[in-house]
């Protein structure tokens, strides 16, 4: 009897360690929460940082200072309602240059419209009366650019340059989302002295004189809006 009772208080001696064991080698919720904690999980309602700044009058001319020595291309293909147009931009006008870049790589220019047209004159465009056109400026910025008229250039057929903001301006600044493109055989050379030409037309002169031939209101706007699809740069 004495040996039976011995040999029971053996087996449960074994049993209370067996248990002790299996309890130290399983894995608790304390042992996998601080793991837990650590996951960061991204907040997807946090806006992307901006690329470039918003521009102003104060840092516009710095920032396309800047620009213009990493962004050298200057070539730029526009492909409107009526055909195809390629321009040259030229390099001496450096400013109006690497603005008309850097609003390409924006897609500001995708979806304006040509919206002054006077027929053996000019075709103005790079407005637009859709909302979107508006908030596109608004997230780049409000700012001019000065004229740069002293580099030889001059007001022939087929020569881009940029119009005076219709602000106050005095100095005729240039609006640098808007560009017109002379029409008129012969050139424009009244114009010569006044606004910055920055680029010309290489191919595509038949789609100007296409866009020139419309009806227009009295404000010189076409009846039917002729829109600039998209504007992309070229190799």
């Amino acid at each position: 009897m004495r040996l039976s009772f011995i040999f029971f208080i053996f087996l449960l001696f074994l049993n209370c360690e067996s248990t002790q064991s299996k309890k130290k080698s399983e894995p608790t919720n304390l042992q996998v929460k601080p793991k837990q904690e650590q996951i960061v999980t991204p907040n997807s309602d946090k806006k992307p940082e901006r690329e470039f700044p918003v521009l102003t009058e104060k840092n516009a001319m710095d920032f396309f200072l800047e620009y213009e020595k990493h962004n050298k291309e200057n070539k730029v293909r526009l492909t409107t309602d009526f055909g195809v147009i390629e321009i040259l931009l030229f390099d001496k006008t450096k400013f109006h240059r690497a603005n008309f870049i850097f609003l390409t790589k924006q897609g500001y220019f995708n979806d304006t419209q040509f919206y002054r047209v006077i027929n053996n004159y000019i075709v103005q465009a790079g407005n637009s009366d859709d909302k979107k056109t508006a908030r596109k400026r608004r997230k780049i910025g409000r700012y001019l650019l000065p004229t740069d008229t002293k580099r030889g250039y001059k007001h022939d057929r087929g020569v881009i340059s940029m119009p005076s903001s219709e602000l106050e301006n005095p100095h005729k600044l240039a609006s640098p989302y808007e560009f017109f493109i002379v029409q008129q055989r012969g050139g424009a050379h009244f114009l010569n002295g006044d606004y910055t030409i920055f680029g010309k037309v290489t191919k595509g002169m038949y789609v100007i004189d296409k866009i020139a031939a419309v009806s227009t209101d009295n404000a010189d706007w076409p009846l039917q809006n002729i829109y600039i699809r998209k504007v992309e740069i070229m190799d």
